[in-house]
């Protein structure tokens, strides 16, 4: 039995809570992003990859100093998928490093993963599916919550965002329960993100933040994605959960009415503001409406010639590779393989 030890709250010290995208990825705890098979999620992943590496802002951040980060993959091709999609994102691959599993499958428990980010001073480390690389029966809470506290620890001792990427199943209940395997992964995630397609608007996904221990959580934001393989940031989005998850229609909002209606009027080019105010008259929407569907698009107003235009400022375009496929494998757990570090462009 252990010897039985007592600590005094007043002994304990404060500590602020660390980001690596505030309030969406604290540093030094996990975090799961998940979704249905070819929605984004591992698309949306190396995107945020991409950023940190190279200190890019994110959705409602500033610019911030680039970070090294670890990327593991069971299921694409590293060589074929990758690689090829972080070059797109304009990923800085000297920063993106791969834990060798050609010899031994990584899992969760794996001493590996700590020994890499001390290695390495990663700031982020995604680990891409869930039950690929969990290590033990999924669906068995006595299997599932030691690992997961395991890995807490780790991310905790390090410092290091640790990001799940995590499948869904095919029911229709709370997003809390739609995760595959034991309801422990999502209870033992700081904060949860949930990326799927907009039913009103199925040309965009959107990501839903449906969980966060240590802040509130922040505005759902949408983004693009084309045949192509393109990828855009389209900022803040007026979805829940609810609605992201529901298969049914709901009648467009104003607000999103508002953000069609500007979309579209600036797709050739600058419009007037007066011209915009009174198409949006026109169509029922009011001055405040149409001014927060402003913002959320980043439109800026520009004056020229004593007049006052509305446009689109100068973007970087992102694009991606084929979305993420829906099944993921099975590994084993062994804690003494040899540590094999292989940088980003050589694959693994």
């Amino acid at each position: 039995m252990a010897e039985l030890k007592i600590i005094k709250m007043s002994e304990i010290k404060s500590e602020p809570v660390e980001w690596l995208w505030e309030p969406y990825i604290p540093s030094g705890a996990i975090s799961l992003i998940q979704g249905d098979g070819g929605e984004g999620k591992t698309t949306t992943a190396m995107a945020i990859a991409a950023a940190v590496t190279t200190g890019k802002a994110l959705p409602g951040s500033g610019c911030a100093a680039p970070v090294p980060v670890i990327l593991q993959n069971a299921e694409d091709s590293y060589e074929k998928k990758i690689k090829p999609a972080l070059e797109l994102f304009s990923a800085d691959c000297d920063m993106i490093h791969v834990i060798d599993e050609s010899e031994q499958e990584l899992t969760f428990s794996d001493e590996r993963i700590e020994q890499t980010i001390i290695r390495t001073g990663a700031k982020l480390c995604i680990l891409d599916p869930v039950q690929a690389y969990i290590g033990v029966n999924m669906n068995s809470t006595n299997s599932v919550r030691p690992v997961m506290k395991k890995l807490g620890a780790v991310a905790a001792r390090t410092g290091c965002a640790i990001l799940l990427v995590g499948h869904m199943n095919k029911g229709n209940g709370k997003a809390a329960y739609r995760g595959l395997g034991s309801i422990d992964i999502y209870a033992a995630a700081r904060s949860v993100m949930t990326v799927g397609r907009i039913p009103m608007d199925e040309g965009k996904r959107a990501i839903v933040h449906n969980k966060s221990n240590l802040a509130q959580n922040g505005a759902s934001l949408a983004f693009g994605l084309d045949s192509s393989g393109g990828f855009t940031w389209l900022g803040e989005y007026d979805i829940t959960i609810d609605e992201l998850l529901s298969d049914k229609k709901k009648p467009e909002t104003q607000f999103v009415k508002a953000r069609r209606l500007i979309e579209t009027a600036l797709a050739k080019g600058p419009i007037l503001s007066a011209d915009m105010m009174q198409m949006a008259e026109e169509q029922g929407i009011s001055p405040k409406t149409l001014n927060r569907a402003k913002d959320a698009l980043g439109v800026i107003s520009v004056k020229r010639h004593n007049r006052w235009y509305w446009e689109f400022p100068i973007e970087v375009e992102y694009t991606v590779v084929n979305e993420d496929s829906q099944h993921g494998q099975d590994s084993a757990v062994d804690n003494m393989a040899t540590l094999t570090i292989l940088p980003c462009e050589k694959g693994a």
